[in-house]
Order: C-alpha cells, then sequence, then structure tokens
C-alpha cells in the first residue's frame, strides 16, 4: 500500500468491506451478545463501548492512520490468534456454559477486526490507536469464574463500606457476613446489590476522563484507580442510605423507586467523590481536556 501521509479512499473502501465480513462470520455471536447486554446488568455497558471507541478513532484519524503500510505478517498472526479463541470457545468446556463460551468467540471478533486494520495500516495502528482498540475488550462479557468472584468482591466491598457508615451514624445493628439486622429492618447485600451495573459505567468514564485529562501514566493510573476504589464507596453509601431510611423513616424505601430506579442519583455521589481528585491531578496540566499527542495507556512513539 502507499505510504502517503493520510490513507486513501480505496484502502478505507477495503477495510470496511472486510470489517463487514468479519461482522458477518461472527453474526451469531454478535447477535447473541446483544441479547444478553439487553436482559443481563451485567454486560449493558457492551452496546455502548463499540461506539465510544469508534468515535475515538474517527476523532484521532489523522493521528492513528497515517502513513498506511501493510502488514500480512502481524494480520496473519492476530487472525491465528482470533482462530484459536473461536476454536477454544466451540471445543472446550466452555461451550457447555454458553455465557462463557460467548467470552471467546467476542475475544475472536475482536481480534479478527484488529487484524484488518493491521493489515491496512500497519501494526503502528495499534500503537497510536492503543486506547480506542484497547477499549473494545471491555465488550467482552466476562465468563463465570472471573464474573462471580468481581462480584463477590463488590458486594463485600460494599457491606463493608455500608458498617462503616452504620457505626458512624450510631445506628444499632449486628452484622453476620452479608446480611445487617437493624430495629427495623434486616437487609443482606445480594449480588443484585453489588453494583456491578453502574460501577462499570463508572469505570468507563473514568477510562475516558483520564485519557483525554491527563497526559503523565501515572495520572491517569491513579484516577482509574480511584474510580475502582469509589464504584464500592458509593455502593456502599447506597447500601447504608436505603438501610437507615427504612429503619429509621418506612420500610418502604428498601423497596421503592429510590431502590429500585436511584442508581443514577447515586452515580452522580461517586462523580462527586471523583471531582477534588480529578482537580488535583489536573494541576499543571496544559488545555483541559485537550487531545493528547500519545496514546493514553499505551508506550509513547519514538
Amino acid at each position: 500500500m502507499p505510504s502517503n501521509s493520510s490513507a486513501p479512499h480505496r484502502i478505507w473502501m477495503w477495510v470496511f468491506v472486510f470489517l463487514a465480513v468479519v461482522a458477518a462470520v461472527y453474526a451469531k455471536p454478535l447477535l447473541a451478545l446483544t441479547h444478553r447486554a439487553l436482559s443481563d446488568e451485567n454486560v449493558s455497558h457492551a452496546l455502548l463501548i463499540p461506539f465510544v471507541s469508534a468515535w475515538l478513532l474517527y476523532d484521532a484519524r489523522s493521528r492513528i492512520f497515517t502513513s498506511p503500510s501493510a502488514d500480512f505478517l502481524g494480520a496473519s498472526l492476530l487472525a491465528i490468534a482470533a482462530a484459536a479463541s473461536a476454536f477454544w470457545g466451540y471445543y472446550s468446556e466452555a461451550r457447555l456454559h454458553s455465557a462463557d463460551g460467548l467470552t471467546y468467540f467476542v475475544l475472536s471478533a475482536i481480534l479478527a477486526w484488529l487484524a484488518v486494520f493491521v493489515c491496512a495500516f500497519g501494526k503502528q495502528v495499534l500503537r497510536r490507536g492503543f486506547f480506542p482498540f484497547a477499549l473494545l475488550f471491555l465488550t467482552i462479557p466476562w465468563p463465570s469464574h472471573i464474573l462471580d468472584p468481581i462480584i463477590s468482591y463488590l458486594q463485600y466491598g460494599s457491606a463493608d463500606i455500608a458498617s462503616v457508615i452504620f457505626t458512624l451514624s450510631g445506628a444499632p445493628v449486628l452484622r453476620e457476613g452479608l446480611v445487617f439486622h437493624l430495629p427495623r429492618a434486616i437487609i443482606e447485600v445480594a449480588p443484585e446489590c453489588s453494583g456491578i451495573r453502574s460501577s462499570m459505567a463508572l469505570l468507563v468514564l473514568a477510562l475516558l476522563i483520564a485519557h483525554f485529562s491527563f497526559r503523565p501514566f501515572w495520572k491517569k493510573a491513579v484516577f482509574v484507580i480511584a474510580g475502582l476504589f469509589i464504584m464500592i464507596v458509593k455502593n456502599g453509601i447506597r447500601i447504608a442510605t436505603l438501610t437507615l431510611l427504612a429503619n429509621y423513616v418506612d420500610p418502604g424505601f428498601l423497596f421503592g423507586n429510590l431502590h429500585r430506579q436511584g442508581g443514577v442519583v447515586f452515580f452522580l455521589i461517586g462523580l462527586i467523590l471523583l471531582v477534588p481528585l480529578y482537580w488535583f491531578l489536573k494541576r499543571g496540566e496544559a488545555g483541559m481536556g485537550a487531545p493528547l499527542s500519545a496514546p493514553a495507556f499505551g508506550p509513547k512513539e519514538g
């Protein structure tokens, strides 16, 4: 392929053709992913991520897709990895669990799409577009042996934060693992109360803020790690707030709109908790939200 400074239209034409071919080949698992994302809150973010990634690639296209140069070796290695992932998902024990098998098929589709870009633009396209390409991997549904421990960690972490709040409030409470006994309410921090849906939304938002706002890698890492911690804190606040309202005001708070639909309120509380850290890390950064000259969370180009 020619090595001019911008990708010719004919290259993009073939890129879109092969991206569509990959989508057609993986149509069944991609439709299964869509269906699961619409019915399972643990995967609901998967529908948004591809659009965010595509927008990021488009926004930085002049930097990411410059000097196209075909890399058939790199594309072949990615294609082999894609085939291996699909093979494992089909023939391994994961096939016995449709949710786990979907993990490997979605991973395979992403690797195949990356192979298309590497074939057209060379391996440097992955370095220049590290963040938007890496973001795509968040669409992969976690297998149960990974997801279950994460949910358990969120449950116990949220329960610990709620326990601290109960102690500070002076409320009489007896804790037995994930169960809290109060005079007028007994609550259990069940898997459905882990807050993983809003936690994933907060994680994605923290990644995007770090990508656009901070240049040094350590600042990005600190902000995202803080976002991970805030996931647990805001869910602990939610559990403690609903329980205290149920105990002192009305037991109906455990079943009302604030419980069922109040996730947005506590999501905003999580964002507010991140604001002081954001402004602290932002000191010394030139240009609020300015585009980065090097890919976030990736190595700088020489």
